[in-house]
Formats: structure tokens, C-alpha cells, sequence
């Protein structure tokens, strides 16, 4: 794996303002790789909330910049702006995982415009997703639940288990949430910080597997 470097915490872009007409559909871009500035529609969905862009790049800071032979999987990819993101940088396979119509002809079509090959995207429950890939020594892993308010923890908490199962021994899992999650409580799932930022409301942790020893 490349090597990683830690990068100061990131603001938030400014939400748009209530009651403010949209003329255009809002989108997110990719920001880096071969398909750099490629805009990815954004529905406007209850709940759907794209990683934003310095949020993403401090991200692929810490991944690196080349994922050449990296397998993905983006287990709530709603407008897979994560998943592709790994995909514009090389990755040899990425699993796009999302449950909502809409949100899977989204990806679809941007696969299409992409001739994304090596992206897959598949009709499913994340946290399902990754159980079902128990042992299969993915390398990172992309985790950004809904925050659904009362339920985000124990969400988390399931597609944590079911992700550290599904990485190999140096694989990575990417979290958003609305809170910090600390080492006290990564460490029974078997994990442990590696990078953490604050944007905002919203914690991101970059974390790897905690290993015997």
C-alpha cells in the first residue's frame, strides 16, 4: 500500500440556503485521477449527503494517489463519489452497494459515461454486502451510512464488524458519523485509528485493523 499522510482537519462547504431556488441539478465532482472534474448528479433525496470534495481529498491524501490493484467496496454509495473516486486512481475492482432506485440508475448511467469496467455496482444492504465478502481481503473499505438520528450507532457499529471481516491484514476502513468513535470502542471490533478529521458535524476516520500482538 502507498504511504499515508496525515492532513489537518477540513471545513465543511456552506449547505445551500433554505428556500433558495436550484436552476440546475445540484452534483459533486471527482477530484482527482483519470476522470478528474467529471460531475456526479446528486439527487435531491432526503438524506443523501455526499462526502464533499476536501473532505475527499484529504481522504486520497492519506490513501494515496495511486490505488493501482486495490478492491473496494463503497457499502452505502448513494452517488458512489468515494467508490469512483478510488476507480479514477486505479483501483482494479470497485463495488458500488446501494438499496434506493433512483440512486442505482444514477450510477449506472455515470458507469456507462465512465466505461467504468471495473466497477460494479450492486442492488443490496451494505452491511449484507460485506458479510457476504467475510474473508475476501478487501483493501479498503467505504463506510458512510445515513445519519438517521437514534439509529446511525447501531448501524455503524454492524457494517464495522461486517467490514473489518471483509479486509485483508493491512486493509483499511474508511467511517463518516455524526461523532467520533473512539479507540475504546474500535478496539473490541478488532480495529484501530489510523487518521481522524472533523468537517463540520461530520467525523471521519480512517481505520486499520488491530492486530494480536
Amino acid at each position: 500500500m502507498k504511504p499515508r499522510h496525515a492532513q489537518p482537519p477540513v471545513s465543511r462547504s456552506k449547505p445551500d440556503q433554505p428556500g433558495k431556488p436550484r436552476t440546475a441539478p445540484q452534483e459533486v465532482r471527482i477530484i482527482g485521477g483519470l476522470w478528474k472534474r467529471t460531475p456526479l448528479p446528486v439527487a435531491n433525496q432526503a438524506g443523501l449527503r455526499p462526502t464533499p470534495s476536501r473532505v475527499r481529498e484529504t481522504l486520497f491524501n492519506w490513501l494515496g494517489q495511486d490505488l493501482r490493484g486495490w478492491h473496494c467496496l463503497d457499502a452505502f454509495a448513494g452517488t458512489g463519489a468515494l467508490g469512483l473516486e478510488a476507480a479514477s486512481r486505479g483501483a482494479a475492482e470497485v463495488v458500488l452497494v446501494e438499496q434506493e432506485s433512483g440512486l442505482l440508475t444514477a450510477l449506472n448511467r455515470v458507469k456507462a459515461k465512465l466505461k467504468a469496467d471495473m466497477v460494479r455496482v450492486e442492488r443490496g444492504d451494505g452491511v449484507a454486502a460485506l458479510r457476504q465478502r467475510a474473508g475476501s481481503g478487501l483493501d479498503v473499505v467505504f463506510l458512510d451510512p445515513p445519519f438517521a438520528e437514534g439509529q446511525n450507532d447501531a448501524l455503524v457499529l454492524s457494517a464495522l464488524m461486517a467490514a473489518r471481516a471483509a479486509i485483508a491484514e493491512n486493509g483499511l476502513v474508511y467511517l463518516e458519523a455524526p461523532r467520533v468513535w473512539t479507540e475504546a470502542e474500535l478496539a473490541p471490533l478488532g480495529l484501530a485509528l489510523h487518521r481522524q478529521g472533523k468537517a463540520g458535524q461530520v467525523a471521519f476516520h480512517l481505520l486499520r485493523p488491530l492486530l494480536a500482538g
